[in-house]
């Protein structure tokens, strides 16, 4: 058998096995996806990936006038918005879906329907510009959190992603832009087919394991706030008491930006050390919510306290070491379920009343014990 009609059975083989991988996957994440917004957006990536190899396939090319075909096509058109949701599912720890998440989806659908039906030229054009944005925004998404990121599976698989995933993503979109249409001919699309299928056993294996059980989407409705733990390290209780002064005793909580490498610097230990500690015995998953949460704490005291009342919101976010307002307002808000303005409203009526308020330990610790 020649080269020429073997390659169209390793190409058949390579997608098969790929969309077996992606139905098993898809299916593991979508019994959790009542409980997981990353385990949803997991699954319907999945499934786009899974549309997407069979709507490129060589033998496919018959169907695509079909009526039923096209739920196919829809689902690998808007493949690449569910890649930005899927990094914002697993890496944003604050994220929770909402119906403004379907936006970049619907949009990138409804251009790639202009082009592949009506042939609008500047859809055509557009199409895979507003893919490799929602590929460049999954980029950074990675990368941005990752510093503050307490979990070291998150960390690599931050890398993996954009190392992996996101590369293999933009290099077909760029290939398909140029060649107008999905990568079919061999060996071209035989050799697509054998990265992603690569790709997909790797992180199968990887999703599906204890190593990757931490965070991933097959886990994800799992997750607690503290996650199970090795013994304790003999030096531990010394690095968490120095720990607690740096934080309590010093505020370094008030030094603006400060990042977990400046910190583990201050306390004269390797990150990894820092940041197991803070993830494994304080319960937190990004170093953020470990420093807001004693600014928070500040800020509910000056707010509470009658004689600051003619203090403005902005001195004493300032001062308890945001950056800006904005911030403020959100991880207030998001703690307290409403805004500083009002929270100050209430404390000092209550003051004025005579009737005492509730003390911050009852809205939020610094740090659980």
């Amino acid at each position: 058998m020649d080269t020429g009609s073997l390659l169209p059975l390793i190409d058949a083989g390579l997608r098969g096995g790929a969309l077996a991988l992606l139905l098993l996957l898809s299916l593991v994440f979508l019994r959790q996806a009542r409980r997981s917004p990353a385990a949803l957006y997991g699954g319907l990536l999945c499934l786009g990936v899974a549309a997407y190899v069979f709507n490129s396939w060589p033998g496919a090319r018959a169907l695509h006038a079909s009526a039923w075909f096209v739920p196919v096509a829809i689902l690998s058109m808007g493949v690449p918005a569910l890649f930005l949701l899927h990094a914002r599912a697993n890496f944003d720890d604050d994220f929770g879906p909402s119906w403004r998440d379907a936006l970049p989806w619907l949009a990138t659908v409804a251009l790639g329907l202009l082009c592949a039906i009506a042939h609008l030229r500047l859809a055509c054009r557009v199409f895979p510009v507003v893919e490799l944005l929602w590929i460049a925004l999954a980029i950074r998404v990675a990368l941005v959190g990752r510093p503050a990121d307490l979990l070291e599976e998150r960390r690599r698989y931050r890398l993996v992603l954009v190392v992996a995933g996101a590369s293999y993503s933009a290099a077909i979109i760029l290939l398909e832009s140029g060649l107008g249409g999905p990568v079919l001919a061999a060996p071209l699309g035989t050799a697509a087919a054998a990265g992603l299928f690569v790709l997909l056993l790797a992180f199968a294996l990887w999703s599906l394991s204890p190593a990757g059980g931490r965070f991933s989407p097959a886990a994800a409705a799992r997750r607690i706030a503290v996650p199970e733990t090795t013994e304790p390290m003999a030096e531990e209780p010394a690095l968490l008491a120095r720990l607690r002064q740096v934080m309590e005793a010093d505020r370094a909580y008030r030094e603006p930006g400060l990042a977990i490498a400046g910190l583990a610097a201050r306390l004269e230990v390797p990150e990894y050390r820092l940041r197991r500690l803070i993830n494994q015995r304080l319960g937190h998953r990004n170093f953020s919510s470990f420093v807001n949460g004693y600014r928070l704490a500040e800020a509910f005291a000056a707010l509470a306290d009658p004689a600051q009342a003619e203090v403005p919101v902005i001195t004493i976010a300032l001062d308890a070491g945001f950056q800006s307002l904005g911030p403020f307002n959100r991880a207030f808000k998001a703690r307290t379920g409403t805004t500083p303005s009002d929270y100050r409203r209430q404390r000092l009526e209550q003051a004025e009343g005579g009737r005492p308020g509730s003390p911050i330990s009852e809205i939020g610790k610094p740090i659980p014990g």
